[in-house]
């Protein structure tokens, strides 16, 4: 049985794509991202991080096959982030994604330095469909997994963008992510 998660509508915005300005983003590069699989700890999914570009947008293309099989269940685009990009980060809201995938729920999970074991991170979960869509994903929206320290934006360090926790196809398209503000 798949498992379902249960989001708070006031607290992820899902909005079709248009044209914003700058002022209130702090967009991230897509350069600089890796592809990271349970396979550093036994498991056996498979997956690839490739440039593509789909309906008229460049984007990253996180491909693969999750499988839960040897405690495995996960493959992901992480990112490590400069201090430049963190800049002022206690004025943003959350992140902001702008992605397109297969009909599937994915994650976006965020590491501080107040975490010291990979399988910690502070979690929110989206739906990515088949049409480009921006995915606001407030930090009031993530939930501490595998800690109880709350999550301070101020010590944000790491991204990831990650397939989880079933036996799926993940096929994501990220085109942009960035830390937005009201």
């Amino acid at each position: 049985m798949r498992p379902r998660y249960a989001l708070l509508a006031f607290l992820i915005v899902v909005m079709p794509v248009s044209a914003e300005t700058t002022r209130n983003l702090i967009e991230l590069p897509l350069h600089g991202w890796r592809v990271v699989t349970d396979g550093v700890m036994g498991g056996v999914s498979t997956g690839a991080l490739e440039g593509a570009r789909y309906a008229g947008r460049d984007c990253l293309d996180l491909s693969g096959e999750v499988s839960t099989r040897n405690n495995g269940g996960f493959i992901q685009m992480a990112r490590d982030l400069e201090e430049t990009e963190l800049e002022d980060i206690h004025s943003y809201t959350g992140v902001r994604l702008l992605v397109r995938g297969n009909d599937e729920d994915y994650n976006l999970h965020l590491r501080t330095g107040d975490l010291w074991f990979p399988w910690q991170a502070y979690r929110a979960t989206f739906h990515a469909t088949p049409e480009w869509q921006s995915v606001q994903l407030p930090f009031a929206a993530f939930t501490p997994y595998k800690t109880s320290t709350a999550l301070d934006v101020s010590r944000l360090r790491r991204l990831g963008i990650v397939a989880i926790g079933r036996d799926f196809t993940a096929q994501l398209c990220v085109a942009g992510v960035a830390f937005y503000r009201d």
